[in-house]
């Protein structure tokens, strides 16, 4: 059985072209949301998933209003595999159903895993390049070194570590922590 699913951004949109679409290509069932494709929680499409079963395909008008983006949209064409069925897009004719669809598919995700992997690398360079250039990463520290020493004189004349942490407006496990020098200097 072929399961449709249409999405539109936004209530004023309107999802008869992907109904049409849809219904051309044999959907009996169409969900649908109306919500933005950033939006975690899709009632419409959970319930197209869950009433897939083996054999059935789930049908969509294009790429996008299936997956947020392509690690998304990976994992939703995984979960639909997982369930047995496959997974057809109309516009991008995309079929993984068929083993040309299921390799088409299978580069995306490569390509997908290939680009997170450079974007990984490429930060890692720029923080050591940040970091031997003497940029202080990470959270500005609570107190400064004069607030430390100041502190420190205050606790000497007899206040609380308590008290000192309150005018000071940090909690006691940061002033303890500032005070035996463990606060994150530059990493």
């Amino acid at each position: 059985m072929k399961i449709g699913y249409a999405r539109v951004s936004t209530l004023d949109q309107n999802p008869d072209l992907q109904h049409r679409a849809l219904k051309r290509a044999g959907c009996r069932t169409i969900h649908e949301d109306r919500l933005s494709g950033r939006s975690q929680r899709r009632p419409g499409l959970d319930h197209a998933l869950a009433q897939l079963g083996a054999g059935d395909v789930l049908v969509v008008w294009r790429l996008d209003r299936l997956g947020r983006d392509l690690p998304h949209l990976l994992a939703t064409v995984k979960d639909i595999e997982a369930r047995g069925a496959g997974f057809r897009s109309l516009t991008e004719n995309i079929d993984t159903t068929s083993a040309g669809g299921t390799l088409i598919f299978h580069l995306m995700g490569a390509l997908a895993q290939f680009e997170r992997a450079l974007i990984e690398e490429r930060t890692r360079a720029g923080l050591a390049a940040a970091r031997k250039r003497g940029v202080r990463l990470g959270r500005k520290p609570a107190l400064s070194e004069r607030q430390v020493a100041h502190a420190r004189q205050l606790i000497k004349l007899g206040s609380s570590p308590t008290e000192v942490a309150r005018t000071l407006s940090v909690g006691r496990a940061t002033l303890y922590r500032h005070l035996r020098g463990n606060n994150r200097s530059a990493a």
